[in-house]
């Protein structure tokens, strides 16, 4: 940690849900320990962080959690929130034939061996603990992640940036606000608005009826915000199209409860210690029993990075 009164380095966020899932899907399921249990996810994600840090060279990192993939709170303003992602008894819906699961406590404790602190919030996504630990953090920020929802956390006045690993983390994008603008037309400022009226079937989000990207964007620059543009919509001489229009009109509850939805919060959790160091001598236990093979040297390795 930096000295009091001295600005901070950089500080690595991990959308770890997001990695975990994408290692697991990435990597052979034929990667397993010495007794059997498929590893591949928890292999992954260490290879990713190691890679990540050893480019980027953080002051910090950060596992960030979903201790609520689906927080009620989010349910009871929009209720098709995440309901894709269900199965028949109303429970998240396991499309990894159970090998994930038992690979999941074992990244945390990976990550706690190596002096990486897992911070989750009750009643939380990972997001919300992502942009809480991005609004208290007093220096440059990048957010490790597959979700473009987190797109709305890039702030080029702070430094905060996305790695944007839809690709590869090898192939991961730099996501500041030029590259918003540039994929989208938009500052990152409205991605909130705009993912709004998009929608998200990935997520439950309807969106609005007519409106994707380009219209979206063309509604923000000439409106401002939704607010702007819930106003336009209700004067039949502004510029937007009839059927927009209506389409806006009749989505205002949806816009309403979405935008509280979409947002994320920046109040569920502290910073947490970050002065820890690995543990070689138990992480490299960890590794044998595991079959992490050259993950744990690279690991390591990384962390002792300056």
């Amino acid at each position: 940690m930096s000295p009091q009164g001295v600005p901070h380095g950089r500080l690595l966020l991990l959308d770890s849900a997001s990695l975990y899932f994408r290692a697991f899907f990435g990597i052979p399921k034929t990667l397993t320990a010495p007794d059997g249990t498929a590893v591949n996810a928890l292999r992954g994600i260490l290879d990713f962080t190691s890679s990540l840090t050893t480019q980027y060279s953080p002051e910090a990192v950060v596992a960030c959690w979903d201790d609520d993939w689906r927080p009620q709170w989010r349910v009871d303003l929009l209720d098709t929130y995440k309901t894709q992602r269900l199965d028949a008894a109303g429970e998240e819906a396991d499309t990894t034939d159970g090998l994930l699961g038992p690979q999941v406590p074992l990244i945390a404790e990976a990550f706690g061996l190596l002096g990486i602190p897992v911070v989750g919030a009750a009643d939380a996504e990972a997001d919300d603990v992502i942009g809480t630990l991005a609004e208290a953090w007093d220096g440059p920020v990048d957010v490790v992640t597959g979700d473009r929802d987190l797109f709305q956390l890039v702030d080029d006045a702070r430094d905060i940036r996305v790695l944007y690993v839809a690709k590869g983390v090898s192939k991961h994008d730099v996501v500041d606000n030029d590259w918003i603008r540039a994929k989208y037309g938009i500052d990152a400022a409205d991605y909130v608005d705009f993912a709004v009226m998009r929608g998200d079937p990935s997520d439950g989000l309807p969106g609005v009826a007519g409106i994707g990207d380009k219209t979206g964007a063309v509604l923000l620059e000439e409106f401002g915000d939704l607010d702007g543009i819930a106003a336009a919509a209700r004067d039949e001489s502004s510029s937007i199209k009839p059927r927009v229009r209506q389409s806006l009109l009749d989505s205002g509850d949806y816009i309403a409860a979405a935008r509280k939805v979409v947002a994320v919060r920046r109040d569920v959790c502290e910073l947490p210690d970050l002065s820890g160091t690995p543990d070689t001598e138990a992480f490299t236990a960890f590794g044998e029993r595991w079959g992490l093979g050259g993950v744990t040297e690279r690991a390591l390795k990384a962390r002792d990075l300056p």
